[in-house]
C-alpha cells in the first residue's frame, strides 16, 4: 500500500454490505417476502391464492391500488387495457426495421423508450397521469414483444384482437392463432407469478430513477435494462439453453456434478432472499409437468426433476421461479430468447406500482460510497510520466 494511502477504519461503516444485502432502503405495501418460510404476498394476498383464483389484470389493479377491484372497476380496467394495446406508427416502423439479430430485450428497451414520444402525458409525474401511463405501458408491452418476434421471422405484425385478456392477445399476436383456454390460463398464471417481487435489482432501478423525479417511461426503460442481465431476468433463458444441451443419452447426475466440480453455476437455483423453496416455483412445477406431458415433452420435465434432485443432494439448494418457468415456456412453443421479455411484460405492473409508491413520498436516493484509493498524490506533467 502506498504511503499516501490513509488507513480506513471499516468499523465506522457497520451497515456497509456488498450488494446491499440486508440493508432496508424502502418501506412498501406492494409485496412481502418471507425468505425463511418461502412465502410471497402481493398487497396482503398469498401468491398461491392469486395464481389459482385471480387474473393478471386483477393483480395489476391490486398492485396499483393495494386492494382487489370490484366487478365494475375490473371491467373498466379490462376495457382500457384492450383499448390501449395498439402501438404508435413509429414503434411499428422500428420493429419492422430493427436488426433481426438483435436481442429481444434490447429491442423492448428501445421501443419502450420510444413510447414516451407519442404519450401526451410522458412528462407529467402526477399520480393520476402516472397511473394512466402505467395502464398504457402494461397494455403495449405484449404487442412490442410479439411484433418484433414476428418481424424477425419475416411474418406480418398482427394487430391486437382487443377482445380478451392480455395473455390471450399476446399469444394470438405471437403465434397468429387464437389460443385455447388452457394456453391462455397458463400464460396468465405466468404473468401473475412474475408481476412483483419486492426490492429486486430492476425495481430498485425503477425507484431510483423515480426518486430523481424523472418520468415513468425512463424508469421502466431503466428497469428493463436491469432485468436484461443474466443474474436477474435472464436466468430462465439460461436454464432452457442448459436443458437443450441434454439428450436421452446424457447422464444427468454426472452432467450436473461435472458442472459443479468445474465451479459452473447451475442457473435457476438458489435465491438471494429465499432460503427454502421459492413459492412461485411450486405452482410452476405442477404446470411444467402437465404441459410437458400434453405436448409430448415429458423428457424436459424428467430432466428438470433429475437436476432438482442432484442439486438438493449435492448443494442443498432448491429451484427458483426461473427453473420451471423455462420448461413451461418451451412447452408452449415460445423461443428461449423471449423468456426475459415476457418477464418484463409481467413485471411492468410491479415496476409501475413501485414508481407510484415512490412518487407518493419521494426522497432522492443517495447512498454513500466508501473510497479505498489513494489521496494527496503529486501531479506529474504528462511529459514526465
Amino acid at each position: 500500500m502506498s504511503s499516501n494511502t490513509k488507513e480506513i477504519d471499516l468499523s465506522q461503516y457497520p451497515y456497509m454490505d456488498k450488494g446491499l444485502e440486508g440493508i432496508v432502503a424502502f418501506s412498501s405495501r406492494k409485496s412481502f417476502i418471507d425468505g425463511q418460510k418461502g412465502e410471497l404476498y402481493y398487497a396482503g394476498y398469498d401468491i398461491d391464492t392469486l395464481a389459482r383464483n385471480s387474473t393478471f389484470e386483477e393483480v395489476c389493479f391490486l398492485l396499483w391500488h393495494e386492494r382487489l377491484p370490484n366487478k365494475s372497476e375490473l371491467d373498466s380496467l379490462n376495457t382500457t387495457l384492450r383499448e390501449e394495446r395498439d402501438l404508435p406508427a413509429e414503434v411499428l416502423t422500428y420493429l419492422r426495421t430493427a436488426n433481426k439479430a438483435s436481442e429481444p430485450m434490447s429491442v423492448l428497451r428501445t421501443a419502450v423508450s420510444m413510447l414516451a414520444d407519442s404519450d401526451p402525458e410522458s412528462a407529467d409525474t402526477s399520480a393520476e397521469a402516472t397511473l394512466r401511463k402505467s395502464v398504457r405501458l402494461t397494455a403495449k408491452l405484449p404487442a412490442i414483444i410479439a411484433g418484433f418476434d414476428r418481424s424477425r421471422e419475416g411474418k406480418e405484425i398482427l394487430a391486437p384482437l382487443k377482445k380478451k385478456s392480455i395473455a390471450y392477445d399476446f399469444l394470438y399476436m405471437l403465434n397468429g392463432e387464437e389460443p385455447g383456454e388452457n394456453a391462455e390460463r397458463v400464460m396468465d398464471v405466468l404473468l401473475i407469478t412474475h408481476a412483483e417481487h419486492g426490492m429486486n435489482a430492476s425495481t430498485f432501478t425503477c425507484r431510483s430513477i423515480c426518486a430523481t423525479m424523472s418520468d415513468l417511461h425512463s424508469a421502466v426503460t431503466g428497469a428493463i435494462g436491469s432485468l436484461k442481465g443474466p443474474l436477474h431476468g435472464g436466468a430462465n433463458t439460461a436454464v432452457m439453453n442448459m436443458l437443450l444441451q441434454l439428450d436421452k443419452d446424457t447422464d444427468i447426475i454426472e452432467f450436473v456434478k461435472g458442472k459443479l466440480e468445474r465451479k459452473e453455476k447451475i442457473m435457476g437455483f438458489g435465491h438471494r432472499v429465499y432460503k427454502t423453496y421459492d413459492p412461485r416455483a411450486k405452482f410452476l412445477r405442477t404446470m411444467a409437468k402437465d404441459l410437458a406431458s400434453e405436448v409430448d415433452m415429458e423428457y424436459l420435465y424428467e430432466w428438470s426433476e433429475s437436476i432438482v434432485k442432484v442439486m438438493k443432494e449435492e448443494k442443498n439448494i432448491d429451484p427458483n421461479v426461473d427453473f420451471f418457468s423455462a420448461t413451461v415456456y418451451y412447452s408452449m412453443g415460445i423461443k428461449p430468447d423471449l423468456y426475459t421479455t415476457i418477464f418484463a411484460m409481467a413485471r411492468v405492473s410491479g415496476w409501475t406500482a413501485h414508481y407510484l409508491e415512490q412518487l407518493a413520498k419521494n426522497r432522492l436516493i443517495r447512498p454513500r460510497l466508501l473510497y479505498l484509493g489513494e489521496r494527496d498524490l503529486e501531479y506529474t506533467p504528462v511529459e514526465s510520466r
